[in-house]
Order: structure tokens, then sequence, then C-alpha cells
């Protein structure tokens, strides 16, 4: 078991999973078809989500051994990788997102406290400690739900998730981009979110889905009336 202190991201790794496969199951074979990324098929889709816990099992172990093991051996190992599943058969492509999935869980089960607290990089240079590792996990699955072919919403992820979902998001874009966007969750009574140059007002799934790159909605808007920013590429 894993001494504490663990991951308060944890819980949202496990649901995020368990939601990503219930989409998956309730799209039945339409894996064939394209998914809401542009290039790829549900089965591209299916290869990513499988080998991004197999790279992230590399962070834990960097993390348990102080050995760095980086997600991708190269930069074109990730998009190889992606390929190469991309070709198998959907049942083993469903398969291999569970296997994955119960690898990784395992691995950060194993963790102790300082362990946990190790720093590990991720693939887009960032130093973090190992405690990020479910968040990233976090993300990918509640997200890459909605891009399967007739896939999740948005609006069914949990409140809390969602919040730390448009937070990380800000953060990222404010890194990308010279105007400071701001937001304000109009189904939100208290104003979480940081202010900005340009302020965004909306439903809080509206936001997460337009700030995360997965289009806009009618019901955002700019308190100034302005048209919505042009936000670059997400990650």
């Amino acid at each position: 078991m894993t001494d504490a202190p663990t991951s308060s991201y944890l819980p949202w790794m496990t649901e995020g999973h368990e939601y990503f496969m219930s989409v998956l199951k309730r799209i039945g074979d339409e894996l064939e078809g394209p998914s809401a990324l542009p290039g790829w098929t549900g089965r591209h889709l299916l290869s990513h989500v499988g080998h991004n816990a197999r790279a992230l099992c590399r962070l834990a172990h960097w993390a348990a051994t102080g050995e760095p093991t980086a997600m991708y051996a190269n930069p074109f190992a990730r998009a190889e990788e992606i390929e190469a599943g991309a070709v198998w058969p959907a049942e083993r492509l469903r398969d291999f997102v569970e296997d994955e999935q119960v690898r990784l869980s395992v691995a950060l089960d194993r963790l102790t406290g300082v362990q946990w607290q190790a720093e590990v990089v991720t693939a887009q240079g960032r130093t973090v400690p190992a405690t990020t590792i479910p968040w990233l996990r976090s993300r990918e699955l509640w997200i890459h739900a909605c891009d399967l072919p007739s896939g999740g919403d948005f609006a069914e992820f949990p409140d809390d998730f969602t919040d730390a979902l448009i937070t990380d998001a800000l953060t990222r874009r404010r890194t990308a981009q010279s105007v400071e966007v701001g937001v304000r969750a109009t189904d939100r009574e208290t104003e979480a979110f940081p202010r900005g140059d340009v302020m965004v007002e909306g439903a809080s799934p509206d936001l997460a889905r337009w700030l995360t790159g997965r289009g806009t909605s009618p019901h955002l808007r700019t308190t100034t009336g302005a048209p919505l920013p042009q936000l670059p590429p997400w990650l």
C-alpha cells in the first residue's frame, strides 16, 4: 500500500478511466470512423490513451527508483507508438487501454510518501513532482472520452475536476499567448478563476471545452461583447 501523503488526483484518475471505458462501451463498433481529433480514427485515439498510460508508467518508475526514465525515448516515439497501435483489432485496443491503466495504477500504488515528491519530467519538458502523474492521466482520460466518435460530454465531468481543468488550461494558455484570458463561470457561486485582460463568461463545461480546444459554444461571450479570443492549440 502507498504511504501518505499520496496524490489528491488519484480519485479523478480512477473515475476518469471508468468514464472513458463507459463511453467506449456505449459507442460500440464506431472505432473505424474519425474521432474528434484531425487525422485520427477511434483506433488512433485508443492507441494513444493506452500508450499514454504506458508512458506515465515510465515516470512512476523514475519516481520509484530515481533512474531518469523519459515518457518517450525520442521526439518521434509518441507518434510511432500511436500509429503502430492504430492497426490493432478493436478488441485488442480495448484490452490494451484496460491493461495499461491497471499497470499504471499498480505502479502508483507502490510509491511511498517520499517517492511521490520525487521530480520527474513530462513530455512537454516540465519538471513536476510525481504527485502530478495522476493529474496528467486524469486529463487524458476525461478529455479524450469526448474525442471518441459519438463520445462523451464535458457536462458529465465532476464539478471539481472541471474547475481544476479550467485552472490548468488557463495557466497553460497564459504561457502561450500575449493576451491574458480570464473566465467567469456563470454556474458557480464564487469567482474561482483568474481574471485577465479579456474576460470570457459561460457555464463551466463550455469554458473547459473551449479552453482545451474542443470547440466553442454560442453561450460563451466576452464581457465587452468582442469576439472570443483565438487560442493556440491545446498542449
